[in-house]
């Protein structure tokens, strides 16, 4: 399998599911160091008390404003990500030595909850799952990002991932990536070596 490159961090325990777990405290986090650069983090990020009701085409359309911001400023990718009822979850992929997830993450989190209003917030911590070696191969980072999108349809919001009108992808200067397209990976894998060249140049 063709491998992206991307160090050895390994992440210190690992989970998947269609919704993000309730937690009470202070969430673990592993050093700062392991989310700067060429990492691959899957981030959950829930609804205070699971709040319903601000998802729209609206609200999306500024959220991905502020991901688009988020990733120029600090040297990320969005790979894919998908905006569910109560929760969302993120792929992000640094593309240079200086990308740094945490204070990305930090800003995206801050211009969503101005988009939220009053009504709703964000829980206080996000989830994080930092992928190991062998999930950067290719194949396995796909499949990340399928089952990623596939959240709609295991929530039986959806039949097909491709009619959930709330998933994309962003890569800056790439508007038309989408990955419910057909030849998405291809495209989206040109796009993410332009801009690890434009970073080297």
């Amino acid at each position: 399998m063709e491998s992206l490159g991307m160090g050895d961090k390994s992440c210190e325990s690992c989970w998947m599911s269609t919704d993000p777990p309730e937690h009470t405290g202070r969430l673990h986090r592993l050093g700062s160091g392991a989310y700067v650069g060429f990492a691959c983090v899957h981030w959950t990020m829930a609804m205070e008390n699971r709040s319903v009701g601000w998802l729209n085409d609206l609200l999306h359309a500024r959220l991905r404003e502020a991901i688009l911001h988020s990733c120029a400023r600090y040297g990320l990718v969005c790979a894919v990500y998908t905006l569910m009822p109560d929760h969302a979850h993120f792929l992000f992929m640094g593309v240079h030595e200086g990308a740094d997830q945490r204070v990305a993450v930090r800003l995206l989190r801050r211009q969503w909850n101005l988009l939220l209003g009053s009504d709703h917030e964000l829980q206080r911590q996000p989830f994080d799952h930092l992928l190991r070696e062998e999930e950067r191969e290719r194949e396995a980072f796909q499949s990340v990002a399928h089952y990623i999108l596939e959240n709609p349809v295991r929530a039986s919001l959806v039949a097909r991932r491709e009619d959930w009108p709330f998933s994309g992808c962003m890569v800056p200067g790439y508007p038309s990536l989408d990955p419910r397209s057909v030849g998405f990976w291809e495209s989206f894998w040109m796009a993410h070596a332009a801009a690890m060249r434009k970073v080297g140049s």
